[in-house]
């Protein structure tokens, strides 16, 4: 093929790579801004009103599309109120709160876990086909989560004893990965329609929730800074995010797709470091490669 030939399709390649490292910055980011969170908005109040910002943009943009894809729509209602409550108001209600009582270089670290438990996750419901090197690829990563949440120390780990932060993200990390395996069964709608849907489905499975923490006198209302985060958590991580990885799928595929989220933990840590003055340990270091060296086995290990 002759390099003019070739240039459409490696300038799509191009702007999938963009896309999906766009798309990964914006992950890595909200591990920041659970931490900003902290004495500025409670973890329900931030869930809530994100996604009602999110209804709210997404109103003006998305009615089109919303019209067209209304009958599938309505077939699907139960299933899109789940994966609203569970994949978006779940995992967010366990992250922010995680934020409260562990670091943000932790939350990457362990977020970045997900690709290994949608493969157990995917294994255990569709009997999907593991190879050896996948199980090594899921222990390498199951020990560098380990190392995280005992906090680098053996003693800590051998006695199964984690840090509440840390076990409330491994528990985000659960549900995300359920939501993950079960969009297998998305409907055939717009990528508007869908992400309008499952936020508002995400904000009405909230509200519960806000009355429990005003119930229990966690509520906290936004400060000034907690109304920036809001808007900052919703544009990014809940819809420029969003956006960008279902075009960059369209374009490289999930499996190539998939690798990218590797790099949330590395720009969760740069951002934390930087950003929040949080310390990097050694442990820390150890932890990340395990991860990222888990998963990648778990990639190669791929049946055909």
């Amino acid at each position: 093929m002759s390099p003019t030939k070739s240039l459409p399709g490696q300038a799509s390649n191009l702007r999938a790579y963009l896309l999906l490292t766009l798309t990964t910055t914006c992950w890595g980011m909200n591990a920041i801004l659970g931490r900003l969170a902290v004495g500025n908005i409670s973890p329900m109040a931030l869930v809530c009103l994100r996604w009602l910002l999110v209804v709210v943009i997404l109103s003006l943009v998305a009615h089109r599309h919303l019209r067209r894809d209304w009958p599938i729509l309505k077939k699907h209602f139960g299933y899109m109120l789940a994966m609203g409550a569970f994949g978006y108001t779940g995992f967010n209600m366990l992250f922010y709160l995680a934020a409260h009582s562990t670091t943000a270089v932790n939350i990457g670290i362990i977020q970045g876990s997900i690709p290994v438990f949608v493969l157990i996750g995917a294994f255990l419901i569709f009997q999907t086909k593991v190879s050896l090197l996948q199980y090594i690829g899921v222990a390498v990563t199951i020990i560098g989560v380990g190392i995280v949440a005992s906090g680098g120390s053996f003693a800590r780990l051998a006695r199964f004893e984690i840090n509440e932060g840390d076990a409330l993200m491994l528990a985000a990390c659960v549900l995300y990965s359920g939501y993950t395996v079960a969009l297998r069964y998305r409907p055939d709608i717009s990528t508007l329609s869908f992400l309008y849907v499952m936020a508002t489905a995400a904000f009405f499975t909230s509200l519960p929730f806000i009355f429990v923490e005003i119930e229990m006198g966690y509520f906290l209302a936004p400060t000034v800074n907690g109304w920036i985060i809001v808007a900052i958590a919703a544009l990014f991580p809940s819809i420029v995010a969003q956006i960008s990885f279902m075009n960059g799928v369209s374009i490289l595929g999930p499996g190539r797709a998939g690798i990218f989220v590797n790099l949330v933990p590395i720009f969760a840590s740069i951002f934390a470091v930087t950003l929040l003055d949080e310390p990097f340990e050694i442990f820390h270091g150890v932890a990340l490669v395990l991860v990222l060296f888990g998963i990648w086995l778990s990639e190669r290990g791929k049946p055909a």
